[in-house]
């Protein structure tokens, strides 16, 4: 992780820095705590003036660089490919996919701590790697499992919150309600009303941060309980790590659920700076707004049906395969299903990108899990069938410049499997998720100061002119 590589030289914390040779194809050198230390706050504490001095030195020194040349298509095209955002958690490479910290996917599955041996990585564990740039110990990660623990408890405001809401309200509507109710507890916003320094803001963001990511599953999980369970709340488990207790709270104690629970909140947790909702939780907190505002905002980007409510379309939609083909569909049945959807105007949910240029190693890493845990379900073989069928005919159309799955295509399959079958709140879970990347990123943006998010706007009439005299 290149970010970190002179923290290891300098830090009390006794870093060592290895290299991992038994991971396939990397050459990459990696940070792996060795320090006994198990508090995550004293260790921000020791790095973020080392990188305070290293923004200082960036914009004093190559502030004046240009980073690229921005024409009317990105104007006009949602700001589509513009460089206009700092961003440490994670970086989206169109061939590589996402990286966190400098780790793929595939990395993190092998050297973050697991609840069992060879299992998948806890979110505690990522959770780390996202705020100090290291590898933590099994020791580490379990510390700040029993933190976030510690900090769990709902208040009874938030449920009567919720219960103000029809039950038939979205699931997201609901989760982003007990949000927003949650936000009346901001240590952040109570220490800017006493008239705390900037240069201390980082701090009670980080006790909003870490309280709201131990908050939200317990949220999420009343939220499906109400509107799916009659209302029989499940209380956290304190044997049970982060995703393994989210599970548990939704009703689902299977190992492989929780295993799965795990892998999902992982994955799904940050996918860098300008996605809908990291990027407007980002732009709100620029505003000096808690982290309990701020996120609720982004919760409210990502209910949108381009964003994370793509997730619970792909399962809507492969239910309606099967519902007007049957399970054993043929090959040709499929493409002329997929014919069919594209030709009345609609897509094929959980293909494409808006940045990766191959399939999602996010997809892949579900994958790799249905193939050792549910190889022969009629809904993963269909989304096999899918993922033969759909590319090529994508491709053919001549329009979409990645025609390969997304991490949409997959996770719904895999939860109906499990027995979440509810598609309507898969949302909510990537909500839970997108807490963790959201949170961590808004800690370092107080740490180093960023401003106020500013960017300018322009008219038609000034885009006209303005093209007209460069002619």
């Amino acid at each position: 992780m290149a970010f970190y590589r002179s923290v290891s030289l300098l830090s009390k914390l006794r870093n060592r820095v290895v290299q991992q040779p038994s991971l396939t194809n990397s050459v990459r050198w990696l940070q792996i705590q060795t320090s006994s230390d198990l508090d995550l706050h004293s260790q921000l504490k020791e790095l973020i003036p080392e990188q305070q001095e290293r923004l200082k030195k960036i914009k004093s020194e190559y502030g004046k660089i240009q980073l690229g040349n921005i024409t009317v298509d990105m104007v006009l095209g949602g700001m589509r490919g513009m460089t206009g955002l700092l961003w440490e958690t994670s970086l989206l490479d169109p061939d590589e996919g996402i990286r966190f910290r400098g780790l793929s996917i595939p990395e993190c599955q092998k050297l973050l701590p697991a609840a069992k041996q060879g299992g998948e990585p806890l979110p505690e564990g990522l959770l780390w790697l996202l705020l100090t740039g290291k590898v933590p110990t099994k020791e580490q990660a379990d510390a700040l499992s029993k933190e976030l623990r510690s900090r769990a408890s709902i208040p009874d405001h938030v449920y009567k919150a919720i219960d103000a809401l029809p039950v038939t309200a979205h699931p997201m509507t609901q989760f982003a309600t007990g949000v927003m109710a949650l936000q009346v507890q901001s240590e952040f916003s109570k220490a800017y009303e006493k008239g705390i320094h900037k240069s201390k803001y980082w701090e009670p963001t980080f006790e909003d941060s870490l309280s709201l990511i131990a908050q939200v599953p317990a949220v999420a999980a009343y939220v499906y309980r109400r509107m799916y369970k009659n209302g029989e709340r499940i209380p956290m488990d304190d044997s049970l790590d982060y995703g393994g207790n989210f599970a548990h709270m939704l009703g689902f104690d299977s190992p492989e659920m929780q295993e799965l629970m795990r892998l999902y909140v992982v994955i799904h947790s940050d996918h860098e700076g300008g996605n809908v909702s990291a990027h407007t939780g980002h732009l709100v907190a620029s505003a000096l707004s808690d982290p309990y505002l701020s996120f609720a905002a982004a919760l409210n980007g990502l209910a949108g049906p381009l964003h994370g409510l793509a997730n619970q379309e792909v399962l809507l939609w492969i239910k309606s395969v099967v519902d007007e083909c049957g399970e054993n569909i043929t090959t040709d049945q499929l493409k002329d299903y997929v014919w069919k959807t594209l030709n009345s105007g609609k897509v094929v949910p959980g293909f494409g990108h808006g940045v990766l240029r191959k399939t999602d190693p996010r997809y892949m890493c579900q994958r790799e899990f249905a193939l050792k845990h549910l190889p022969n379900d009629p809904l993963f073989k269909l989304v096999s069938k899918l993922y033969d069928v759909v590319p090529p005919i994508l491709t053919e159309l001549g329009k979409v410049k990645n025609p390969w799955p997304n991490v949409d295509a997959h996770s719904g399959v895999l939860l109906n499997y499990y027995g979440l079958t509810e598609a309507r709140y898969y949302t909510v879970l990537f909500g839970v998720s997108r807490a963790i990347g959201i949170c961590s990123q808004l800690i370092w943006d107080r740490a180093l100061g960023l401003p106020l998010e500013r960017p300018k706007s322009v008219t038609m009439e000034w885009l006209e002119t303005h093209c007209k005299k460069s002619a």
